[in-house]
C-alpha cells in the first residue's frame, strides 16, 4: 500500500521515479480504508530532501499512511523556500487538535547546543507532551532522540571528543523484539552527530530497553517498554551521499573534518560509497509501523 501525501510535495516525483508507490490526496478521498495517520517533526535544515527520505522508507509497507508535516513556529528555516513551507508545513498551534497514530521526530544540527539554548526547545517540550495524549508511538532520530531521552526519562547526552560520522557496524542486543524482527545479527547505519547517549544511564533507566548498539558508535537504537518511545541515534534515512555532501559542507566551511569512518572505498572522498545499510533501514520503519503502530493503536484514535 502506499504513502498518502500532498498533491505536489516534490518528493512524489523523486519517490514515483523510484519506483516507489505514492498516493495523492484526491486518489485516496475514493478509498474506504483506516489508514495510518503519521505526523512528522521536520527539523532539518533541508527539509525537502529529508522529507523525502523519511516517506522512502515509510512507503515500504503494506499499509496505507497519510502524512502530516509540522515545522516549529520558534525557529525560521533559511534552507527552504518559504512557498514549500507554507504550502505544505503546518505548525503545532494548527495540528494540535489531531490524533496520529505515530509521529517522527527528525535529528537537527544544534548537538552543541545545550537543549535550553535550542530556540524552540520549550516549543519542543510542548509537542512531546502532548504527544504522550495524542500520539501512540513516536520515533525519534539523532539528536530528536538525545531530546526524547531527555525530555521523557531525564537521560542526558555527553560531548564527544570529535564528530562521530561515517557508516557503522551494530550488533542486534535483543533479536526477538519486534521493532528488530528479521534483523541479522550485525548491521551498518549512518551516524552524524557530536554526542552521544550514555549506555548506563539507559541501562540505569527500568523503562527504557537497549535493542542495538555499536563498538564504535554507542547507544544506537533504545525503546520504551511498551514501544510508545523509539529513540535511534543514527540516520537510517540517509541516502548514499548525505554523509558526502556534509563532508563537503564542512571542508568548505573551514572546518576540516574528518572523512567520514568506513563510507568511502579507501577511504578516498573522490570514490562513490556504496549503499549497505538501505534494507536494515526499510525493515526497521516497516516493523515500527506494523508492530509498534499498527498492531497497537486502537481504530478509533479518540480512544488514545
Amino acid at each position: 500500500m502506499p504513502i498518502k501525501i500532498a498533491d505536489g510535495l516534490p518528493a512524489a516525483r523523486i519517490l514515483e521515479s523510484e519506483n516507489v508507490f505514492v498516493m495523492t490526496e484526491k486518489r485516496a478521498t475514493t478509498q474506504d480504508i483506516r489508514p495510518l495517520h503519521i505526523l512528522i517533526l521536520n527539523l532539518m535544515p533541508t527539509k525537502i530532501e529529508t522529507e523525502t527520505q523519511l516517506l522512502r522508507l515509510l512507503g515500504n509497507s503494506p499499509l496505507q499512511v497519510d502524512i502530516d508535516l509540522m515545522q516549529t513556529a520558534t525557529h525560521t528555516a533559511r534552507n527552504t523556500a518559504a512557498e514549500h513551507l507554507l504550502e505544505f508545513y503546518h505548525t503545532f498551534d494548527q495540528l494540535k487538535g489531531n490524533r496520529y497514530d505515530g509521529m517522527i521526530i527528525t535529528g537537527a544540527p544544534v548537538e552543541n547546543l545545550s537543549f535550553e539554548q535550542v530556540d524552540y526547545w520549550e516549543e519542543l517540550c510542548r509537542i512531546m507532551q502532548w504527544s504522550k495524549s495524542h500520539v501512540y508511538s513516536t520515533l525519534h532520530i539523532c539528536w530528536g532522540a538525545q531530546a526524547g531521552m531527555q525530555y521523557h526519562y531525564g537521560v542526558e547526552k555527553i560531548a564527544l571528543p570529535q564528530k562521530l560520522s561515517g557508516v557503522y557496524t551494530h550488533r542486534t542486543l535483543v533479536p526477538q523484539h519486534p521493532l528488530l524482527r528479521g534483523f541479522d545479527e550485525i548491521f551498518r547505519m549512518p551516524h552524524s552527530r557530536y554526542t552521544a547517549t550514555s549506555p548506563a544511564a539507559v541501562a540505569a533507566c527500568p523503562d527504557l530497553q537497549l535493542l542495538a548498539d555499536s563498538e564504535e558508535a554507542g547507544v544506537a537504537i533504545v525503546a520504551s517498554l511498551d514501544s510508545r518511545q523509539v529513540f535511534v541515534t543514527g540516520h537510517f534515512e540517509y541516502d548514499r551521499m548525505t554523509l558526502a555532501k556534509e563532508y563537503e559542507r564542512d571542508v568548505n566551511r573551514g572546518i576540516h573534518p574528518q572523512v567520514p569512518a568506513h563510507y568511502f572505498p579507501g577511504n578516498d572522498p573522490r570514490a562513490l560509497p556504496p549503499l549497505t545499510w538501505r534494507s536494515h533501514a526499510m525493515l526497521l520503519f516497516t516493523n515500527w509501523l506494523n508492530y509498534c503502530v499498527y498492531q497497537q493503536t486502537p481504530y478509533d484514535l479518540a480512544q488514545l
